[in-house]
């Protein structure tokens, strides 16, 4: 069973040109972090942030990366300040910094329960292009494990604010494929006022997605926040994956606010499962849901300029059981651009079930 309030289709494409919270200037300089870089989040949206999901408090940290030099905000610093856990904030110096990271930083479970890594708006966490940046998973023993339910425990409580995560690249993991800059299990995981441009994860592939983050099994389902983020947010920037090519998850639920979407790319092709003489892959182009009894909830974003080969060039969101609901409400999807036609479509740019139940309000599709 379908609700629809209040939506808008309409059949006339945009110019196809730049987002308006992104600059027109060439290269990408990102510890220029004041300069031609779209900001973070979606500058048209202003939907209420309960406090749940707002930035977390670092006034009194536990951990400083740095000592007020760019010099002193290394790699290894990050990496060992992640490893101890709790509160992390920078001192960097008094000009915006990029840090290039020689290897993943990795959460360690036995640590926090609270992670907070707070760039306070002047910080980039690179991959270099080789490697992933964060990685947190409650069911590797590697990083202790720490309950007889490592799938659903509520700890580490894991938040990311105030970022911004770069030309990160998980291709090359053997065991815990996609999420290009971000990969999560368990716990809880927030994401506040941060920025994602040219993250990638496997080029195909049926079930291995999230150019920017990859998320499975939250502490008794409770959504993943995404608060005043963007990924991509301009055509040189855009993330990208097999499926999700902004984000990508299986059994979870996300509650999307006020963010922005545009120009990630999802890059397999034939689906999930994936057709006879496919790879796999090619699944929702900013958004890529998959899994039982989950929700999806967008509220006071965009999405825009994405691309698939496959389904849903906006958002995929298929509940196998079923028992799944899609909410968006204060949501522009605009321009999002299906390689392979429209096939599956519940709503123009979005696939899934028939029966996906979905509650929509001042919501605006422009194909």
């Amino acid at each position: 069973m379908a609700f629809l309030l209040g939506l808008s289709i309409s059949g006339c494409a945009g110019s196809g040109g730049e987002d308006s919270s992104g600059g027109g200037g060439s290269g990408v300089g990102y510890a220029d972090m004041a300069g031609d870089l779209p900001a973070a989040g979606n500058p048209d949206g202003f939907w209420p942030v309960p406090e749940e999901a707002s930035a977390e408090d670092t006034t009194a940290p536990d951990r400083v990366v740095g000592d007020g030099t760019a010099q002193s905000c290394t790699s290894e610093a990050v990496v060992a300040a992640v490893a101890q856990g709790g509160i992390i904030t920078f001192d960097c110096g008094p000009d915006p910094v990029t840090i290039v990271m020689q290897e993943t930083a990795k959460v360690f479970n036995d640590t926090g329960p609270t992670i907070v890594i707070d760039g306070g708006g002047m910080v980039t966490l690179s991959g270099g292009g080789l490697r992933r940046i964060l990685y947190m998973n409650t069911c590797d023993p590697d990083q202790v494990w720490t309950t007889d339910h490592c799938q659903d425990q509520d700890h580490p409580r894991l938040t990311v604010q105030n970022l911004t995560f770069v030309d990160a690249n998980s291709k090359g993991e053997p065991a815990y494929d996609g999420g290009g800059a971000i990969w999560v299990r368990g716990g809880r995981f927030k994401v506040v006022n941060c920025r994602f441009f040219n993250n990638v994860c496997a080029d195909t592939g049926p079930d291995v997605g999230g150019g920017a983050i990859r998320v499975f099994s939250q502490y008794q389902d409770n959504p993943v926040y995404v608060v005043h983020s963007t990924f991509g947010g301009r055509d040189d920037l855009g993330n990208g994956c097999s499926n999700g090519g902004g984000i990508s998850s299986i059994g979870v639920s996300w509650t999307i606010l006020n963010s922005l979407f545009s120009h990630n790319r999802a890059v397999g092709n034939g689906g999930n499962p994936a057709e006879s003489g496919t790879p796999g892959g090619g699944s929702g182009g900013a958004i890529y849901n998959d899994g039982n009894t989950m929700t999806l909830s967008v509220f006071g974003s965009r999405i825009a300029h994405n691309e698939v080969n496959a389904y849903g060039s906006a958002i995929f969101f298929v509940s196998n059981n079923h028992d799944g609901t899609l909410y968006l409400q204060e949501v522009n999807i605009q321009d999002n651009l299906n390689h392979s036609g429209h096939p599956w479509e519940i709503l123009p740019g979005i696939s899934g079930h028939y029966d996906t139940t979905l509650i929509l309000d001042d919501l605006s599709i422009i194909e």
